[in-house]
């Protein structure tokens, strides 16, 4: 089966990875799954148009229903959703976008959402018929399979330290983008800095909004204990998160931080922003620890810190629950299932 597989492929994103490891499942079958990036059509008609070329494509499959799937809604071949974190945590406050989003789920064969939650609020926004969305959260395994030195990465943020080896090094892993909310610890972390220079902060990740990223810059620059770093690799992402001291997330609202999942697999603790998105994979002082307000985030990495039992506990419970629970096998059989529904 030849399929079409619409999604946001910016460089070095969740949204990219995840489509992409779909795709190797749907192809490990022996379909064909052409990835394409959504902002590179301005219209459905033309996705239409492409559909139907010769040799045409027999099905569909899009993630995020606003920005990739209302590019189908006037293909003829059959075709599947995936939810993201914008769909259900932003774009449904917008009449316009919310009217869009449920034509689209009217017209798919089947929908995904990756958490219980998402389907739930899914069914309440967007009147959707409950048995055609499938509950199925990210698959993730991770490898380091690089060395990494803290010396070279940090400098090449503007470190310029002789004891970077016992530097308390958090890493807030995020695209430049506003619901990220790159600067929401920036304050806090500089006070907490200046309490103890050990205690750096490192914001990671792709430059999406450009206005954003100039503002971050500007006010990283001025601000002591915090660095930008330029994106990497996944493997050499993966690799300098191995060595923090903690993985953060401080985004408004997220659908499921692959980077949250990825540190567990990595056992590496992470602190959170408590969101939905973030708690219904953080289980606080189980499989991670969350914080409501900046000050709370610094009493958290203070407990991280002073506790090793804690710090211990929370990367075992989180390696086992991404075992158990984000498996790319079951992933994996569960799209190939879906596939079968498009032929």
């Amino acid at each position: 089966m030849k399929l079409l597989f619409l999604a946001c492929l910016g460089p070095q994103t969740g949204n990219h990875t995840t489509a992409e490891r779909i795709r190797s499942h749907i192809e490990s079958a022996g379909h064909i799954c052409e990835l394409m990036d959504a902002a590179e059509f301005q219209s459905p008609a033309e996705v239409a148009s492409l559909v139907s070329q010769n040799p045409p494509f027999e099905g569909a499959l899009a993630i995020h229903l606003f920005k990739a799937g209302r590019l189908l809604l006037d293909t003829s071949v059959p075709f599947g959703v995936i939810f993201g974190g914008t769909d259900i945590n932003e774009d449904v406050k917008v009449e316009q976008k919310r009217v869009v989003m449920e034509q689209v789920l009217l017209k798919a064969r089947f929908a995904v959402a990756f958490t219980d939650k998402i389907k739930e609020e899914a069914e309440i926004f967007l009147l959707s018929n409950c048995s055609k969305i499938y509950v199925q959260p990210q698959g993730i395994h991770t490898e380091v399979t690089k060395t990494f030195c803290w010396t070279d990465f940090l400098r090449s943020s503007g470190v310029s330290r002789e004891d970077v080896d016992e530097l308390h090094v958090f890493l807030l892993v995020c695209g430049l983008r506003r619901v990220k909310d790159p600067l929401y610890l920036v304050q806090i972390f500089t006070e907490w800095h200046n309490e103890n220079p050990l205690n750096v902060l490192v914001i990671i990740g792709p430059k999406m909004d450009p206005v954003l990223t100039l503002e971050v810059e500007a006010v990283v620059e001025q601000t002591a204990g915090v660095f930008l770093a330029p994106e990497r690799s996944q493997q050499e992402l993966h690799a300098a998160m191995k060595k923090c001291s903690a993985v953060v997330n401080s985004s408004l609202s997220e659908g499921m931080s692959a980077a949250i999942l990825e540190a567990m697999d990595l056992g590496v603790p992470v602190v959170a922003r408590d969101i939905p998105g973030n708690a219904a994979v953080v289980h606080h002082e189980v499989t991670g620890l969350l914080y409501s307000t900046p000050q709370e985030f610094v009493h958290q990495s203070q407990r991280l810190l002073s506790d090793p039992e804690l710090r211990e506990k929370l990367v075992r419970n989180g390696k086992i629950y991404v075992e158990k629970h984000h498996s790319p096998k079951r992933e994996r059989e569960t799209y190939l299932k879906l596939v079968d529904i498009l032929q």
